[in-house]
């Protein structure tokens, strides 16, 4: 695909913009940590909120629909869909308990609510591998996309030139302005990312060879694709495709912006946020931009590809600078942006970049807060200054960056294959991060033991068991791979919690004063506090609304989801089913507002 001088001129306006944001942001981004990581706990909602879902819309995002949906149709994007739960439960359960904890990043969590020399272990160790090998594998994955679409829509063959290109305007906003620089850019990049994904939609169902809209829907390639649901007539479609990710997948697993109990890049947000109302605001803006309102130009691409690139082969032919290495089903959604005019070019590809931006920009400021606060401030200079630290912080952003651009140039291949390695290696621990602020048994051990068990088994399934001994005739490998792990894993950290000592009194009593979790997983440690004179739940119980908030969470599911649908529906051509899913929406979003008021916010 050639670029026109307007297109570059376009694309070229647009870094100048993102790079005038981080230099703005960097005039106050140096004076503290909790500036430079938390922008100084001000943030209103609605910023934070765009900041959420700009995150998430990575460069690698498109492409892994796009693979999704030629593999196994629409209905594999279940895969992610049902992480909408645990959007939900963060909105109206963890986020004000968040808020509350005012920590610096969710791993100083650790040794919040645990004690003693596990505690540290696990801050410190986590803090380097999520902050550095796993979010290095996530950044390696975007970059992988990047490496995919200057392949594809720049003709630049060697992958070398196209991370270092991807890399230079990235770095620099993030490591001089902060999670400020990051959030504003991010309100800027999402409005482009999401006009350049709608563009590419119109083209791409535009096409003479695709005919429009009607004709796409009636084609032969793309009609077995259309479902939103699998088959239920094929257990091997239905179990893997939709029961699992409902049913398990969403509370078993760790996996980036959907955490169950929050966490990550999602909780540094919450904790940015004025308060409670506006942490709340924040996620449930988040979750509805994200889940209702992106995945139809990606789904729409992705089928219009189905009609001009029906196969490999044909992008190949079509591409045949393209490396094997990086030929995939993912890769039609950057073939498929190559139908652009000009103009519309250096828009779409100034969306790629912003998607691609931040995201990156967000991982680095999030891993390089946990390099800095959690492993350097904890365990090599406490007394390290703030001038200090945002310094280590700055260099942190740059070797990450190297680190992620190793990662993508060496070891990833497709879209898919990253999402199925960051789902399986946090599978079964997700219980854990939702269980251990309202039941005070759980204590650090069960973390570690979790944690390990999770590693290993993730080891052997992949790599030591063979795919032919996991087949069976109701669920793909993958699946039988997770329940095997979830199970394993859960074994394994229940019976820890229950054979080894709790956490002692008085970090469990601090927690709570601090945090307010209320319900009856902690009556004992009220009770006992209470019978030596000390109050620790000052309301009395009035702060355990845990039937009012899973109402909530439900009701904002249905809501949610009737949203997406109903959006399908039109698209579909299923009018009045449109309306009446919009109507369901409609009514569930009065009752969510109504209700919101009666949860107890500071």
């Amino acid at each position: 695909m050639v670029l026109s001088t307007l297109d570059w001129v376009i694309i070229a306006v647009f870094f100048a913009i993102v790079v005038g944001i981080g230099w703005v942001a960097s005039l106050t981004a140096g004076k503290s940590t909790s500036e430079y990581f938390l922008g100084g706990r001000g943030m209103p909602w609605w910023l934070l909120g765009i900041s959420m879902v700009a995150c998430t819309f990575s460069a690698d995002t498109p492409n892994l629909v796009t693979g999704m949906v030629r593999e196994n149709g629409v209905a594999k994007n279940w895969a992610w869909w049902a992480f909408l739960i645990t959007g939900m439960v963060t909105v109206f359960i963890y986020a004000r308990l968040w808020r509350r904890s005012n920590v610096m990043t969710d791993l100083e969590f650790y040794e919040l609510r645990y004690s003693g020399k596990y505690a540290s272990f696990l801050r410190g160790f986590r803090s380097l591998y999520l902050g550095i090998f796993f979010n290095c594998l996530i950044m390696g994955t975007v970059t992988l996309a990047a490496i995919k679409i200057g392949q594809i829509m720049l003709g630049i063959e060697n992958p070398v030139y196209i991370v270092v290109g991807a890399s230079i305007g990235v770095v620099i906003y993030a490591t001089i302005g902060g999670i400020k620089g990051v959030i504003w850019a991010d309100f800027f990049q999402y409005s482009i990312a999401m006009l350049g994904a709608v563009i590419a939609a119109v083209v791409a169902v535009s096409d003479e060879r695709v005919g429009g809209l009607t004709k796409l829907l009636a084609h032969p390639a793309v009609m077995p694709k259309l479902d939103i649901f699998p088959s239920f007539d094929d257990p091997k479609q239905f179990l893997p495709l939709l029961i699992i990710p409902i049913a398990v997948q969403w509370w078993s697993v760790w996996y980036p912006g959907a955490e169950p109990g929050g966490g990550g890049y999602i909780a540094q947000r919450m904790l940015s946020a004025k308060d409670e109302k506006n942490a709340i605001g924040a996620t449930l803006l988040f979750n509805f931009a994200h889940y209702a309102l992106r995945p139809w130009p990606w789904i729409l691409v992705a089928l219009a590809s189905l009609v001009i690139f029906p196969d490999l082969a044909s992008i190949k032919a079509e591409f045949p600078g393209i490396s094997d290495n990086y030929l995939g089903h993912d890769i039609a959604y950057p073939a498929m942006l190559t139908l652009l005019g000009t103009g519309w070019k250096g828009l779409v590809v100034a969306s790629i970049i912003a998607a691609y931006m931040s995201t990156i920009g967000t991982h680095l400021n999030w891993g390089s807060s946990y390099v800095v606060n959690d492993f350097y401030k904890r365990f090599v200079k406490p007394d390290a200054t703030e001038k200090q630290q945002v310094s280590i912080a700055r260099f942190t952003t740059v070797g990450l960056m190297v680190f992620a651009a190793t990662f993508s140039l060496t070891i990833l291949k497709n879209a898919t294959q990253a999402f199925d390695i960051l789902l399986l290696s946090g599978a079964g621990t997700g219980a854990i991060y939702i269980l251990r602020w309202f039941w005070w048994r759980i204590n650090a051990l069960t973390e570690i033991v979790a944690m390990v068990v999770a590693t290993v088994l993730a080891f052997l399934l992949v790599l030591v068991i063979s795919p032919e001994a996991l087949e069976n005739a109701y669920l793909d490998i993958f699946s039988t791979r997770l329940l095997i792990s979830l199970f394993g894993v859960s074994a394994a950290w229940i019976s820890t919690t229950l054979l080894t000592k709790p956490e002692d009194k008085e970090t469990l009593r601090s927690f709570y004063l601090r945090t307010q979790p209320g319900g009856p997983g902690w009556k004992k440690v009220v009770d006992e506090a209470m019978s030596e004179g000390i109050v620790l739940d000052a309301s009395k119980g009035a702060n355990w609304q845990m039937p009012l908030q899973i109402m909530m969470v439900f009701v904002g599911c249905v809501s949610i989801y009737c949203s997406l649908f109903g959006i399908g529906s039109f698209i579909y051509g299923n009018i009045g089913l449109g309306f009446g899913l919009l109507g369901i929406a409609a009514a569930g979003t009065f009752i969510l507002f109504r209700n919101l008021g009666k949860l107890s916010l500071k």
